[in-house]
């Protein structure tokens, strides 16, 4: 397990606790018979080694003597050569540890106290086991020494708690390998499901027509980066969606702002539904037709399944926490974070801001597979993509994710929002297309698919993205609109809120 600084930071190297006698008098959870046993099986049966190489370390051995053994086991097999008694001492004697290792007296001794290598693996589960729960009482004595520390920040040492046990968990975590057979018949239950849509839809529907041809739908378990400059309307766009899967079509949806609190949220999406702009929403002053669409509209988002959470700087073990609550008691089928940059891996040290992205990115790819939903996470691009010249200079590329090769690396699906507008660039020389109010959605990365770019229709007062063929007020369609800024000095407690509540707590 890894240890904790002065700092109470979490190194990432691995290191070796050992956990004695506690006050009760109790030993620590051990299998050192097993242990002996296990090891003079791995010197007596030929490939025994690969049968057990992903279940033990050499930290899980309890005995120091065990652990030196294993080392040199480990050691020998990683360099195809053979292990039993004598390899085995030569290893330890050309490593210096023979002696602490017992001797070539105890490597006779271990091979004599073997009983049959029939149930080999098995063993080797209970020692491994044995030393999880070591290791879990080990930070449990560390989380307890802070939290005893007056002068130890209270949020830091859960942080510091959630991180130890995730890191134990994901160690921990195992999976045998499966014969092909049943994988073949949960994708045939998953292609019968598709087939059950109508239209060529198999995933979760984002409402824009030509991105869903595209993706068939945002797939489970995928993780899809939807990236963009500032001002480009990330926010508007995956707001555009979850009122299209949450209020639409009741699909539970969660979105967790980093960035807005849910009352500046709730009231883009007011913006959204009703088409207010947002200094209707902030100031209240309407028209008796603005009143009379508000109060129409306002209701059919009442009691829908989104969830949200505007906890700030939130961690991957946070929100690894979180998420599984939501699909546990609300069903939630899929997630949407803004924005990646804004979340930490709080509890652990990084050499670089680019080594927590990629815990964070790695993280979570890793919850969309454990809750096999698909996970939507906004990412900020850096700054070459001011710099270049004309419309296809202003085209996002992979290359402008900041932090890009984690993100890149883990993500199944990489799509970006750009609005040439944005830059004064109004008309396309090479197509002709008049690209006022018009965003482009291209798909750079397609793990299971193509990749292409799409058209949609950018209403920058109501904070909105539409297919580019739904109709529009002829007054916008040839007016440059800026992005709306809905921002309120309204906040409220961060909890994963239902929006069915009364409206009249926004102050709109």
């Amino acid at each position: 397990m890894a240890g904790l600084t002065k700092n109470n930071k979490r190194t990432p190297q691995t290191t070796i606790i050992k956990v004695g006698t506690n006050e009760a008098g109790k030993l620590p959870p051990q299998a050192q018979e097993l242990e002996d046993s296990v090891l003079g099986a791995l010197m007596i049966e030929k490939d025994a080694y690969g049968s057990v190489a992903d279940l033990l370390r050499p930290e899980v051995f309890y005995k120091d003597q065990n652990r030196l053994v294993y080392e040199a086991i480990r050691e020998l097999a990683a360099k195809d050569q053979p292990v039993d008694m004598l390899s085995v001492g030569e290893k330890l004697r050309s490593l210096g540890t023979l002696e602490k290792a017992g001797g070539a007296v105890y490597l006779a001794d271990l091979t004599r106290r073997v009983a049959s290598t029939a149930h080999l693996r098995y063993h080797a589960e209970i020692i491994a086991k044995k030393a999880t729960a070591r290791d879990v009482i080990a930070l449990a004595a560390q989380i307890e020494e802070m939290g005893f520390d007056e002068t130890q920040d209270v949020d830091e040492l859960m942080q510091t708690a959630e991180a130890g046990i995730f890191e134990i968990s994901q160690r921990s975590q195992k999976r045998d390998v499966t014969q092909i057979d049943p994988v073949i018949e949960e994708a045939f239950k998953r292609m019968e499901k598709a087939a059950m849509n109508t239209g060529s839809i198999s995933g979760i529907p984002s409402g824009f027509h030509a991105l869903d041809k595209i993706t068939s739908g945002w797939q489970s378990p995928d993780l899809v980066i939807i990236a963009a400059r500032p001002a480009m309307g990330k926010t508007a766009f995956v707001l555009s969606m979850a009122k299209h899967m949450a209020i639409d079509r009741e699909i539970p949806t969660a979105i967790f702002s980093l960035e807005m609190s849910n009352v500046q949220l709730v009231n883009r999406l007011i913006m959204n539904v009703c088409e207010l702009e947002g200094d209707k929403i902030k100031t209240g002053k309407m028209s008796k037709e603005d009143s009379k669409r508000l109060n129409t509209k306002i209701n059919i988002m009442k009691g829908k399944p989104l969830y949200l959470d505007d906890t700030p700087s939130l961690s991957i073990f946070e929100l690894r926490s979180k998420a599984r609550k939501l699909v546990r008691e609300h069903k939630v089928q899929i997630i949407i974070i803004d924005y990646l940059q804004l979340m930490n891996a709080q509890g652990s040290s990084f050499g670089s801001r680019e080594q927590e992205v990629s815990i964070i990115s790695r993280g979570l790819k890793g919850l969309a597979k454990e809750l096999d939903i698909p996970i939507i996470a906004l990412s900020q691009l850096n700054r070459g993509v001011e710099a270049r010249q004309g419309v296809e200079g202003k085209t996002p590329q992979l290359a402008d994710l900041r932090e890009s090769g984690a993100i890149e690396q883990d993500a199944d699906m990489v799509c970006f929002i750009h609005r040439p507008e944005y830059y004064h660039l109004y008309n396309d020389d090479k197509t002709g297309k008049d690209l006022r109010g018009l965003a482009q959605i291209i798909v750079a990365k397609h793990r299971n698919g193509a990749t292409d770019s799409i058209w949609l229709r950018f209403r920058g007062k109501y904070a909105k993205f539409q297919n580019e063929d739904d109709a529009v007020d002829p007054d916008e369609q040839n007016s440059v609109m800026p992005m709306a800024d809905s921002t309120n000095s309204v906040s409220i407690q961060s909890s994963m809120n239902a929006m069915g509540e009364d409206i009249s707590q926004y102050n709109l």
